[in-house]
């Protein structure tokens, strides 16, 4: 289903190859001035340049073609030689009918449907997540359903941070202040059966408070370090106490995880970690020194990854340390191997801290050079912070950094404030009114971060977040729950949805809101960027509740109700399918 953008382009470009110019001049755009027009053609400028021509003559040519379009009610010449578009009533009836029928309401699938993996959240075991996760997994989410919406298969994966040095060290810290499991786990590895029941004991939040002094202690007790590093290498030797002790670390995680996640409306298909991926790491290594691209350096092997013409030369990916252990980067590239094995994936995204460009710059072209991936298959979508008030990354009044749980009641406790202030669902039942706020905490924390461009940082302030009015994720949450208070109380008025007939300047602008939702949903999923998404929404909001004040819905004559019933249902329907685009839930009431 085209939408009218692309519509009059094709008939635009028809009109300027008729006059023997070249038809991609003849692309049509949104007009700077809806005043006056729906869409400009700005083409006859840049072909007055290739022909010698005045760009009036070419636009007063490109007109006449034009002329008697059924689908134009006007088309006009400004200033040296724009070409203004305007819609006919009768299209944009036609158009909106359709967007109101499509299942999609209005939304195209891509052509060729890929096969992508999405990288994101990026959480590590023992550690609850904090502030720092949050716009991983915003962004990750968003576009792993864009992607998916638009036709390809997705795939969602946590990658979990889950092995290495810092097992090691919480192994050994673990053991120090319970002996009941420093039994079992000696007991374990000697071969011998053991009582495992203490290794339930162990909580998330023992792990979040023994790491902090276990990582401290490791870099100026040398004995305390090098007894971690002997743990490490039992834990990957896979010595059964090691091993089962691990097991419970990774599992009390993972269940507080998927719990926090799942408190913004972030689902993952897979929690693969870097454990995953240990047994393929000697058998890469093997591989990547028969494919002469290991280099000995220093006692290290390294795989050289500068071209000729960077601007700056990169750093090596060092793949075996001088010590002989895997690396960071190891992990990394044996993770995209696992990937083209089990998924055979044509697109990878790593939704990571823009920080972390050079690191996922390397670790690509090792993994070109090394066959894993086809150049530009591996893509790190990056994103600036979210800062405080001080333009610093956000920490608690105490300068320390706030758990994402605390977060998200912090926020959840603003929104039953905000909804106590505006008198909002204060006569519903308590679970009712719980579930709204927690909608509500998510919409704000979602929008005022995905109506960003990811790549720029934002700062964090709660009560701008969530007002009602503004452009934020509770403002749109009122408007889609006040379409729904409409429709209910037209059901009850036994009125229903008919023919689209546009005739208003309101309608007008709504239905032209609504026609440009696929040209969002294109511009986000070719630039990775959810806010083109998050802009639609809140367009479309602004239009129909230009709509709601300008043209009277239930007190109309039956044909015009029916037409606006159908506006408003489709409206709705849009908007919420945007909001879930964005991971951000519409509750049936306020």
């Amino acid at each position: 289903m085209s939408d009218l953008k692309g519509v009059l382009s094709e008939a635009v470009e028809a009109a300027f190859a008729s006059l023997g110019l070249p038809p991609e001049l003849g692309r049509v755009t949104a007009s700077d001035r809806p005043d006056l027009a729906d869409f400009q053609s700005n083409g006859a400028l840049a072909a007055a340049k290739r022909v010698g021509k005045p760009p009036r003559e070419i636009a007063l040519g490109v007109a006449e073609r034009l002329a008697g379009d059924p689908r134009l009610a006007g088309v006009e010449i400004a200033g040296p030689g724009f070409i203004n578009l305007k819609l006919s009533d009768a299209a944009l009836s036609q158009r909106a009918q359709a967007i109101a029928a499509d299942p999609r309401v209005g939304a195209a699938s891509v052509a060729e449907p890929r096969r992508v993996l999405v990288d994101y959240g990026g959480p590590n075991v023992a550690k609850p997540m904090h502030v720092g996760h949050l716009r991983a997994s915003i962004i990750g989410e968003s576009i792993k359903r864009l992607y998916r919406f638009r036709g390809d298969t997705v795939l969602g994966d946590a990658h979990f941070g889950d092995w290495g040095y810092q097992m090691g060290l919480l192994i050994g810290a673990v053991m120090d202040e319970a002996p009941a499991v420093a039994a079992a786990v000696d007991a374990l590895n000697a071969g011998e059966t053991a009582d495992t029941a203490a290794f339930e004991a162990v909580s998330l939040s023992d792990l979040d408070r023994l790491y902090p002094e276990a990582a401290a202690k490791g870099k100026t007790d040398t004995d305390y370090r090098d007894r971690a590093r002997k743990i490490t290498a039992g834990l990957q030797d896979r010595q059964p106490g090691y091993f089962q002790l691990w097991k419970r670390f990774r599992n009390v995680t993972q269940i507080a995880l998927e719990r926090d996640f799942h408190a913004l409306g972030v689902d993952f298909d897979l929690w693969k970690g870097e454990s995953d991926v240990e047994d393929l790491i000697d058998p890469m290594v093997d591989e990547l020194a028969a494919k002469d691209l290991l280099v000995d350096d220093q006692g290290a092997r390294i795989i050289r990854v500068s071209r000729e013409g960077d601007k700056r030369e990169l750093p090596p990916l060092l793949v075996v340390s001088s010590e002989g252990s895997a690396m960071y980067g190891t992990t990394d590239l044996a993770t995209i191997l696992d990937r083209k094995k089990s998924f055979d994936p044509q697109l990878v995204i790593y939704c990571v801290d823009q920080r972390q460009a050079d690191h996922f710059e390397i670790v690509f072209r090792a993994a070109y050079l090394a066959g894993y991936a086809a150049e530009g298959e591996l893509q790190h979508v990056g994103f600036g912070t979210m800062n405080g008030t001080d333009g610093k990354p956000f920490k608690t009044r105490e300068g320390g950094v706030l758990k994402l749980a605390d977060m998200i009641e912090m926020t959840r406790e603003k929104a039953r404030e905000r909804l106590h202030e505006a008198g909002l669902g204060e006569d519903l039942p308590a679970d009712e009114f719980e579930d709204i706020a927690g909608k509500v905490a998510v919409a704000a924390l979602k929008f005022a971060d995905l109506q960003n461009f990811r790549g720029t940082s934002y700062v964090f302030d709660l009560d701008r977040f969530t007002s009602f009015e503004g452009k934020t994720g509770p403002y749109l949450l009122y408007q889609a729950v006040r379409v729904k208070s409409l429709l209910r109380r037209a059901v009850e008025a036994g009125a229903e949805a008919g023919p689209i007939a546009i005739a208003e300047p309101a309608e007008r602008e709504l239905a032209l809101t609504l026609d440009a939702f696929d040209a969002a949903l294109a511009e986000a999923y070719d630039r990775q960027a959810p806010n083109a998404v998050a802009e639609h929404a809140y367009r479309l909001s602004q239009a129909f509740s230009k709509f709601y004040a300008a043209c009277p819905i239930l007190q109309a004559e039956p044909a015009v109700r029916g037409s606006r019933l159908a506006l408003a249902s489709t409206t709705l329907a849009q908007l919420e399918r945007a909001l879930d685009l964005l991971g951000i839930a519409v509750p049936e009431r306020m």
